[in-house]
């Protein structure tokens, strides 16, 4: 089987034995750093979110990238992982949903959420690989 890795020209007819392959999930950026709304958990239909101390993260291989849960934050930290200078909170949102818990309920956010939503450098100032206190 061949696999087809870019999107085809307008026009373009595909052949009936290959597979057309789109790699774009969604990703948590550092804006939920020091926020850690969780309203988009509860929306997510595949429960692919994950907690850390300070914030959340998308597991990129459980995300089936429908996007509802993107207008639920309301600081916009959830966008697609094809928007420009999102490679490295793509990783960190890789690697971390590998080692934090599950969340699938809504919590209360940060008490802090107001006064750090919008601050710049807030990945290199606050984030923390620590996990977060959820369970299922």
């Amino acid at each position: 089987m061949e696999v087809v890795s870019a999107i085809p020209a307008r026009g373009t007819t595909l052949k009936v034995n290959q597979l057309f392959i789109y790699d774009m999930t969604y990703i948590v950026n550092e804006n939920c750093i020091k926020c850690k709304h969780t309203t988009c958990v509860e929306v997510c239909p595949v429960d692919c979110f994950y907690e850390g101390e300070n914030m959340l993260v998308i597991n990129p291989d459980e995300c089936i990238d429908c996007g509802v849960c993107e207008p639920e934050c309301p600081i916009d930290a959830i966008e697609p992982d094809t928007n420009k200078n999102t490679e490295h909170m793509a990783l960190i949102n890789r690697q971390m949903s590998d080692k934090w818990p599950n969340i699938t309920k809504k919590k209360d956010p940060l008490p802090e959420a107001k006064e750090f939503n919008g601050v710049s450098g807030k990945f290199e100032k606050y984030f923390s690989d620590k996990p977060g206190s959820t369970s299922k």
